[in-house]
C-alpha cells in the first residue's frame, strides 16, 4: 500500500492513484481514445512497479519497515514505461508531451502552442490607435468617462467599434463567395461568438445569402466517457470531447448535397439521445460552423480550403491597469462567463473559476494556437463592459479568495481570483442596464437580449 508521494519540492503528500489515472485518460483522449477501464489497468501496472521498487530500495537501504516513498518523476517514468510496454505508442508520445509542457511552465517559459506568431500585431495596432483616440487606454479613462457623465457616449462608440468589426468579416465573406460552402466562427470561451454569429447571419440574409447553422454541440461524447479528476470536475473544453470524426463526416455529405440525421445531445442526462432531426442544404445555402474548436483541423478535414471561410473572434483589449499592465483577455472573457453562468446555466463563479483551469489549458493548446489560420479576426471587446462586469460580479469577491486560497487543489483558482479582485478595484462600477442596445453582443452575458441563445 503507497501512502505518500514526493513532490518535486521535496513535500510529503498522500498518494492518490485516480490522478495517475486522470493523467493517463487525458492523454488517451488526446489522441482519440477514452477507454477509462485501460486506463486504471495501467494506473494498476504503475503501482505494482512502484511496489517493487520501494521493496527492493528499502531491502538495500537495510530499511526493514519499508519507509520509502516514490517520488513524481519516478512515477512519471514509470507510466510512461507501461504504456508503451502496453502498446499504446500514442498514448504515451501525448502523455511525454504534457509532462514537457508542464516543465516548461514551472521554469517560467511559454507554452508550446503559444508563440509571437499567434499575436495578431496589425489588428491590435488598429485596436490600440481606437483606443488613443477616443480615450480609452487606461482604467482611469474609463473613470472619467463614468463621472464625467459621458459613460452613454463610450457605449455608442464601443458598439459603432463592434459594428466595424462585423462588417469586415461579411465584406471577407463576400469576396469567397463564389466557391464557398462552409463558414466557420471560432474562437475562445465567453469571445461573443454566438452574438457575432447572429449579427453576421443576419446581415447576409439581407444579401441574399442563407446561413444553415449546424449545432456542433450535439456531437459531445456521452458524459461517462469524459475523463474526471479528483475534485470531481469533468474536463469537456478539449476538442477531443466531441466526436470528430462523424462532423466531419456529416459535414462532407451536408456540402455534397445529402441528407444527415442530427444526433441531439441531452445535456440534463449528459449524453446523445436520439435525433434532433435531419438536415439537407438547398442549392444556395451555405453550412454554419459556430463553435470553440471551428478551426480545429480534424473537423474539416475533408473540406477543401477554398471552400472555407474561418472567421477568429477575441476580446483584443488595450485597456491598461494603474500599473500600466494591460488587462488580460482571458481574465475578461472569464469575467463575462461568471456573469453569464450565474445568470443563466446555475453555476456560481465559484464553480466557473475552479473549472476554468480546463478552459484555458484547452484554448492555449487547442484554440488560440489556430489564429494564424484565421481569414478574418474580429475584436469582441467593448471597452465599456468592465464597469458593466463589476456592478455584476462585485458581491462575490467578498471572501472569495480566502476560500481558494485554502485549498490547494485550486492554487491557480486563487491566483485568478485574486488577480480579478484587484482588477475589479481600479474599475469604476455602472449599472444603468437600459442604456445597453438590447442587440448588443454584452447581453449574451448580462441577458436581455433580441435574441435567444
Amino acid at each position: 500500500m503507497i501512502e505518500k508521494i514526493i513532490k518535486r519540492d521535496g513535500t510529503l503528500v498522500p498518494f492518490d492513484k485516480r490522478k495517475i489515472t486522470f493523467a493517463i485518460l487525458q492523454a488517451a483522449i488526446a489522441v482519440g481514445g477514452r477507454d477509462k477501464s485501460i486506463a486504471e489497468s495501467i494506473t494498476n501496472d504503475v503501482i505494482r512497479f512502484l511496489a517493487i521498487q520501494i521493496r527492493k530500495g528499502a531491502k538495500k537501504e537495510g530499511n526493514t519497515s519499508g519507509g520509502t516513498y516514490p517520488t513524481v518523476e519516478e512515477v512519471q517514468d514509470l507510466v510512461e514505461k507501461c504504456l508503451i510496454e502496453r502498446g499504446h505508442a500514442k498514448t504515451a508520445k501525448a502523455y511525454i508531451l504534457y509532462r514537457y509542457e508542464h516543465s516548461l511552465k514551472r521554469a517560467g517559459e511559454k507554452n508550446l502552442t503559444y508563440s509571437s506568431e499567434n499575436i495578431p500585431y496589425k489588428k491590435l495596432w488598429y485596436t490600440l490607435t481606437w483606443a488613443v483616440d477616443h480615450e480609452c487606454i487606461q482604467l482611469s479613462q474609463l473613470e472619467s468617462y463614468v463621472k464625467g457623465n459621458r459613460f452613454e457616449h463610450l457605449i455608442r462608440i464601443s458598439e459603432d467599434f463592434y459594428r466595424s468589426e462585423i462588417e469586415t468579416a461579411v465584406l471577407e465573406i463576400e469576396k469567397r463567395i463564389k466557391d464557398l460552402k462552409v463558414i466557420i466562427i471560432a474562437g475562445p470561451s465567453a469571445s461573443g461568438k454566438t452574438t457575432t454569429t447572429l449579427k453576421i447571419q443576419n446581415i447576409l440574409k439581407q444579401k441574399g445569402i442563407d446561413l444553415v447553422p449546424l449545432v456542433v454541440d450535439n456531437y459531445f461524447f456521452d458524459l461517462t466517457h469524459h475523463p474526471r479528476d479528483t475534485t470531481g470536475d469533468y474536463d469537456f473544453e478539449t476538442p477531443q470531447a466531441l466526436d470528430l470524426e462523424m462532423i466531419n463526416a456529416h459535414i462532407k455529405e451536408l456540402i455534397s448535397g445529402n441528407e444527415v440525421a442530427i444526433p441531439f445531445y441531452n445535456f440534463k442526462k449528459g449524453k446523445r439521445d436520439g435525433y434532433s432531426g435531419t438536415l439537407k442544404l438547398k442549392k444556395n445555402e451555405i453550412l454554419l460552423i459556430d463553435s470553440l474548436h471551428g478551426m480545429f483541423e480534424q473537423m474539416t478535414e475533408d473540406i477543401p480550403g477554398i471552400q472555407k471561410c474561418k472567421i477568429y473572434i477575441e476580446t483584443l483589449s488595450q485597456l491598461k491597469d494603474n500599473d500600466s499592465r494591460f488587462v488580460r483577455w482571458s481574465d475578461i472573457r472569464m469575467m463575462r462567463r461568471m456573469v453569464r453562468d450565474t445568470q443563466f446555466r446555475n453555476y456560481n463563479p465559484h464553480e466557473t473559476i475552479t473549472h476554468w483551469r480546463y478552459v484555458r489549458r484547452s484554448e492555449l493548446r487547442y484554440i488560440i494556437s489556430k489564429l494564424e489560420f484565421a481569414h478574418v479576426i474580429i475584436n469582441s471587446f467593448l471597452p465599456y463592459e468592465l464597469p458593466i462586469l463589476k456592478w455584476h460580479l462585485k458581491d462575490f469577491f467578498t471572501g472569495f479568495t480566502d476560500t481558494l486560497r485554502s485549498i490547494k487543489e485550486h492554487e491557480d483558482a486563487y491566483e485568478r481570483a485574486l488577480r480579478i479582485s484587484k482588477l475589479l478595484e481600479q474599475i469604476p462600477e455602472w449599472g444603468e442596464m437600459n442604456y445597453i442596445p438590447p442587440d448588443s453582443l454584452l447581453r449574451e452575458f448580462i441577458g436581455g437580449s433580441i435574441y435567444t441563445y
